[in-house]
């Protein structure tokens, strides 16, 4: 293996005592983020306020963060299966605004794992959400590693966000989009159902299901603010999705300082070039095509391993952005096909063989 993958198989490792299992122009500052006030006593009354108070909580998810993740099967749907053990762990995660246009605002998620001593302290690229007011079109998740363009209406856009979600490599995971609601003095967005891919704690050890169809709550509390989930776990690959069980998620952020923030500091400073160019190709692969998929089944990890790994070598100053922005977008390409099988075709192949469709500028 690599030197650089080796230590990206480290950081990967440490992740998974901690989080990572689950899945720039007028940057907002982290001081001005952290006095925003995402609550308000009265609900906005205009188109104006409205806007603003959309704003001021997205920027509130920003900071720095002691996280749970905490899931929970609950009812199953399948003779004889039985709802597995509730999943919780925790970790030390920041959450930085790394693009805000006004109508649009990227905030990215770095974990940072170790304890100085027996694991050392490092930086893990954690999730992306990126939040569009009114968006004429978002990538809806199909099933077996394949995205669809869709059209957004009017009437469904109209004083709406899409949230999308990436991710660690900046590839897709799921998108929807919702209005934010202020009239009970707190700010929630709630997305209607929407598809996405296997979370890793169950696409690393688990083969019995393959897409959920979630509804996300997201809402700014006291405190930081908290992430729910209601999840429904689809088998795919027959004539209908078959639901084979629901679950919880609740994944609160409580604000939190006591951990090394200037290393995810440090990282992002060092490598965030590089992973601007690797958003921009994945922009261009959307903007250029309605049915986009990964030639590959399952957890992606030898595709986001080589990425996180080239990353690594500018982290470490082996590779500039140029260098590496290069390297990771020819593998990029390789995994990518613009013109994939149909899902039940996909998942009944298991690995594919569209290679030969491989995206290409």
């Amino acid at each position: 293996m690599k030197p650089t993958l080796i230590k990206s198989s480290l950081k990967l490792g440490a992740v998974l005592c901690t989080a990572f299992m689950l899945a720039a122009c007028n940057t907002t500052s982290q001081s001005s983020v952290s006095m925003v006030a995402a609550q308000a006593d009265t609900a906005p009354t205009t188109t104006a306020e409205k806007f603003e108070a959309d704003r001021k909580a997205i920027l509130a998810m920003a900071g720095d963060y002691k996280v749970k993740f905490d899931f929970q099967e609950t009812v199953s749907f399948k003779k004889g299966y039985e709802p597995k053990e509730r999943y919780v762990t925790g970790a030390h995660e920041m959450v930085r605004v790394i693009d805000d246009t006004g109508e649009f605002i990227s905030l990215q998620h770095i974990l940072v794992v170790g304890d100085g001593d027996e694991v050392p302290f490092m930086p893990i690229k954690h999730w992306r959400q990126d939040w569009q007011f009114q968006p004429t079109e978002i990538m809806d998740f199909v099933g077996a590693n394949t995205w669809v363009k869709r059209d957004v209406s009017l009437a469904e856009r109209a004083g709406k966000w899409s949230q999308t979600v990436y991710q660690v490599d900046d590839a897709p995971r799921y998108a929807a989009v919702a209005a934010w609601d202020h009239s009970s003095g707190a700010a929630v967005w709630t997305s209607p159902k929407s598809w996405r891919p296997l979370p890793r704690r169950d696409a690393t050890k688990r083969d019995d299901y393959h897409a959920i169809a979630a509804v996300n709550r997201h809402a700014i509390t006291p405190n930081g603010w908290v992430h729910e989930q209601d999840n429904a776990k689809l088998v795919l690959g027959g004539e209908q999705p078959a639901l084979l069980v629901h679950e919880i998620g609740v994944n609160t952020y409580e604000k939190f300082d006591g951990f090394k923030t200037e290393i995810g500091t440090e990282y992002w400073a060092k490598t965030k070039g590089y992973w601007k160019a690797i958003r921009d190709e994945w922009n261009d692969i959307f903007a250029a095509n309605t049915r986009v998929g990964l030639t590959i089944q399952g957890e992606p990890a030898e595709l986001y391993m080589q990425i996180l790994g080239i990353a690594t070598d500018v982290e470490d100053g082996k590779k500039t952005d140029e260098e590496a922005a290069s390297e990771a977008i020819a593998v990029l390409q390789s995994y990518i096909t613009t013109n994939p099988a149909s899902v039940r075709e996909r998942l009944h192949d298991g690995e594919t063989t569209e290679s030969s469709e491989a995206y290409s500028r």
